[in-house]
C-alpha cells in the first residue's frame, strides 16, 4: 500500500521528553505500516538550533525559544547537542491566548465562544505586546480620539466579508453607532492583556513562570562559563513570537533580570514559523545526514533500542 516510501527517508519531529510508549508506537508507524526506507526522529527546536550554528558557525551556543501553539518551550543547544537539564516548558501557547480572548469578548460584548478560527485571527490582526503595561492600561480607559489603543475590528459575514480586519484609524466612529451596518468589536486593552499572559501567566491564575523567568531560570541551571553565550544567541520560533514588541519586550525584561556585566541578544528570524522547518531541510543535505537516521534494516534487526541510541530526544 505505501509503496511509495520504501526508498523515502523522513525527518519528524515530537515533543520533548515525549513518553516511551508514543515514541515506540511512532517507531512502528514509520517502519511497520509505512515502511520508510530511513527515519530521524528529533525536537523542533532541535532543527531551530541546527538552523542557527548554520547560519553562525562561529558560535557554540545557542538557546532557542519555541513559544507555539500549545504551549512555550525553552531549550538550550552546545555544538547542535541539547542540554537536557536546562529544558523548560511552560504550559502557555497561542490557543490559550486565543480561548483567552474568547471568553473576554464574550463576557463584554459578543458571544463568540464557538468562533475559534475568527477569534484566532482577530488576535493576530489587533493584538500586541506592551512595553508599559500600566500606561497602556491608562491610556485604554480614556474616551473618544485620546485613546489611542482603541481599535473596531470589522467581523467577517462569509458572503461580502470574507475574512475580518481592522478599521483605519481615520475610518473610525468614536462616539454613535456605524451607519455601515457591519458587525463591529471594539478592542482596547484586550489588544496588550491578552498577550501578557505569556510574560505573566500568574495573572490568570496560571502558577507558572513568564517567559523571561524561566529562560534565566533554564540559563543558571548550566554550566557558569557557558551562560554568558546563551544570552548572547537566544532565538525566537513560533507564531507567538510575531506579536509586534514581543522581542523587544523580552530583551528589555532580561536585561533587567541578568547581571549588568553580560550582553544579552535576542534574535527574531525572518519567518519564526517556519524556521524548524528550514533547520530541517538544511539538516536533509548535511553530509553526516546517513550517520543521524536509523534504516529500516537496523530497526528490523534490532527493534526500538537502536532508536534510542541514536536518537538526542
Amino acid at each position: 500500500m505505501y509503496e511509495q516510501f520504501s526508498h523515502t527517508s523522513i525527518i519528524i519531529t515530537e515533543p520533548y521528553f515525549n513518553f516511551t510508549s508514543i515514541q515506540e508506537s511512532m517507531n512502528e508507524i514509520l517502519f511497520e505500516e509505512y515502511q520508510f526506507q530511513s527515519a530521524l526522529r528529533t525536537n523542533t527546536g532541535s532543527l531551530s538550533a541546527h538552523h542557527y550554528f548554520h547560519t553562525k558557525p562561529s558560535e557554540l551556543c545557542c538557546l532557542v525559544v519555541d513559544s507555539g501553539f500549545s504551549f512555550t518551550h525553552i531549550s538550550p543547544y552546545c555544538r547542535s547537542k541539547k542540554m537536557k537539564e536546562g529544558v523548560r516548558r511552560i504550559n502557555v501557547g497561542g490557543k490559550l491566548l486565543t480561548n483567552h480572548l474568547k471568553e473576554i469578548i464574550s463576557y463584554r460584548q459578543l458571544h463568540v465562544m464557538d468562533e475559534t478560527h475568527v477569534i484566532n485571527q482577530v488576535k493576530e490582526d489587533v493584538c500586541y505586546v506592551s512595553q508599559q503595561f500600566y500606561k497602556d492600561m491608562e491610556i485604554a480607559q480614556m474616551k473618544g480620539e485620546e485613546n489611542t489603543v482603541m481599535r473596531d475590528y470589522v467581523l467577517p459575514d462569509f458572503s461580502s466579508i470574507k475574512k475580518g480586519f481592522c478599521k483605519p484609524r481615520e475610518e473610525m466612529v468614536f462616539n454613535g453607532k456605524y451607519k455601515t451596518g457591519e458587525q463591529i468589536l471594539r478592542l482596547a486593552n484586550e489588544r496588550f492583556a491578552v498577550p501578557e499572559m505569556l510574560f505573566h501567566p500568574s495573572d490568570i491564575g496560571i502558577q507558572e513562570m513568564g517567559i523571561s523567568e524561566a529562560i534565566v531560570h533554564s540559563i543558571e541551571s548550566l554550566p557558569e562559563e557557558m551562560q554568558p553565550h546563551f544570552y548572547q544567541n537566544i532565538v525566537l520560533t513560533g507564531g507567538n513570537t510575531l506579536f509586534p514588541g514581543f522581542r523587544e519586550r523580552l530583551e528589555a525584561e532580561l536585561r533587567s533580570l541578568v547581571p549588568a556585566h553580560l550582553p544579552v541578544s535576542v534574535l527574531l528570524p525572518a519567518n519564526p514559523i517556519t524556521y524548524s522547518w528550514e533547520g530541517g531541510k538544511l539538516l536533509a543535505h548535511n553530509p553526516d545526514y546517513d550517520e543521524m537516521v536509523v534504516t529500516r534494516e537496523d530497526y528490523e534487526e534490532n527493534g526500538h533500542c537502536i532508536c534510542e541510541e541514536k536518537f538526542d530526544l
